[in-house]
């Protein structure tokens, strides 16, 4: 197994000015494929470090690009401090960007991501921008919808340090567990971004037909080009029609690192026409819309189901809802309540403590879970939770608890 370390050094950001002014002090991480200064310190440094070669190995377990191609090491710096990043932002590109930005150059070594690490934004624009660099490293001008449809698939990918990680000197591979959450040894999960797919849906007639969209470097940028870059990703990523998914591993082999964006549309445009007639595509892509929900449309089908007493189709509903935002309290508690109603009340309560973690009512889920327990013949432990309702919402819950813990005594 190829192992790599981590190489620590302190960089002191010396000013020309004559008067005395703080400067942050840069600790330097060196991993396989990035160069990480943060001046938050080595551990900050180290962990990030270890994040980008998490979120690298994962990215390439699609692109399938050939690591060695890397003329240079992925440059990234981190600030804790607002002034500090909006001041070295601002001297490179004359204006700010929250979060995180990606600044490409024609010379590797200039290329930089930069992070604002503990801000607001850094969660939406880190793991947008982190995908731009890695893409860039390879093909520095890929097809614009191939680098925003991927970014934007991929931002709502998210770094836990607290699931068992692989040593970070160490080489891992990311894989996906199931579809709803794609762990790796480092701690990534994976919840899809469906932010744009009622955007998408509701464009209708204004919607960009498809080609524009390919050819967005050769013809000029349509409207909706990140809403319907992304679409075209999750089609071809998602459909599992007409081997789609293949089709686009195939062109991800034709991309040029020499070529310019114009180009590598084109060679990807037409080697899809040489495998699918563009009308077709088109049908195909709208039908896979319409069978596509956002969450919000789920988690109403799936209430009509259970309110029907149609408990089959409602479980197989939020089963979906599950999938899209496992971190939704919604879909567990309403598994839940259809666990309950098929007597597993062991896996009623695991879906209640769930919904509990992730922002349940924590009145309606004591009610439900003391509701289950006594069901269960834990009658100490159902007056508890029984209890908890009562004392947390007496107004909705207080005259219903006291009955059933009465009975229960």
């Amino acid at each position: 197994m190829k192992r790599y370390g981590f190489i620590f050094s302190v960089v002191l950001l010396v000013s020309i000015s004559p008067q005395l002014i703080a400067v942050p002090v840069m600790v330097s991480v060196t991993s396989k494929n990035y160069v990480v200064q943060s001046d938050s310190g080595s551990a900050d440094a180290a962990l990030l470090s270890q994040e980008l070669e998490t979120r690298f190995k994962l990215y390439n377990s699609i692109f399938h690009f050939n690591e060695e191609a890397i003329r240079a090491p992925l440059n990234v710096r981190a600030y804790t401090s607002q002034e500090d990043y909006d001041a070295y932002i601002f001297e490179h590109l004359d204006k700010t960007s929250p979060g995180a930005v990606y600044m490409h150059y024609n010379q590797p070594e200039r290329r930089e991501l930069v992070i604002h690490r503990g801000s607001p934004e850094e969660a939406r624009m880190f793991p947008h921008q982190a995908f731009v660099q890695y893409v860039r490293a390879f093909i520095p001008h890929p097809p614009s919808w191939i680098r925003e449809g991927f970014a934007i698939y991929f931002s709502t990918l998210r770094f836990e340090p607290r699931f068992p990680a692989a040593p970070a000197e160490t080489s891992s591979e990311g894989s996906p567990v199931d579809a709803s959450r794609l762990e790796s040894p480092g701690g990534l999960i994976y919840e899809e971004n469906l932010a744009w797919l009622e955007t998408v849906k509701n464009l209708g007639d204004k919607a960009p037909p498809l080609e524009s969209v390919f050819l967005a470097d050769m013809q000029g940028f349509p409207d909706h080009l990140q809403s319907v870059s992304w679409a075209l990703v999750s089609f071809f990523k998602d459909s599992k029609k007409a081997n789609y998914e293949r089709i686009l591993y195939e062109c991800f082999m034709l991309l040029s690192n020499a070529a310019t964006s114009p180009a590598n549309a084109e060679v990807i445009f037409n080697h899809i026409l040489s495998w699918t007639a563009l009308e077709n595509l088109e049908q195909d892509y709208k039908e896979y819309l319409h069978t596509r929900k956002t969450f919000a449309e789920l988690i109403i089908e799936g209430q009509q189901a259970y309110k029907d007493k149609d408990f089959k189709t409602a479980e197989a509903v939020f089963q979906q809802a599950l999938h899209q935002r496992y971190t939704h309290y919604a879909p567990h508690y309403y598994l839940g309540l259809l666990s309950y109603d098929q007597k597993k009340y062991d896996m009623a309560e695991t879906y209640y403590r769930a919904a509990l973690q992730y922002g349940a009512d924590p009145a309606l889920v004591s009610y439900a879970q003391g509701v289950n327990a006594a069901s269960a013949g834990r009658n100490r432990e159902a007056i508890e939770f029984l209890e908890q309702a009562g004392t947390i919402a007496p107004t909705q819950y207080k005259d219903q608890t006291d009955i059933l813990i009465k009975r229960l005594r």
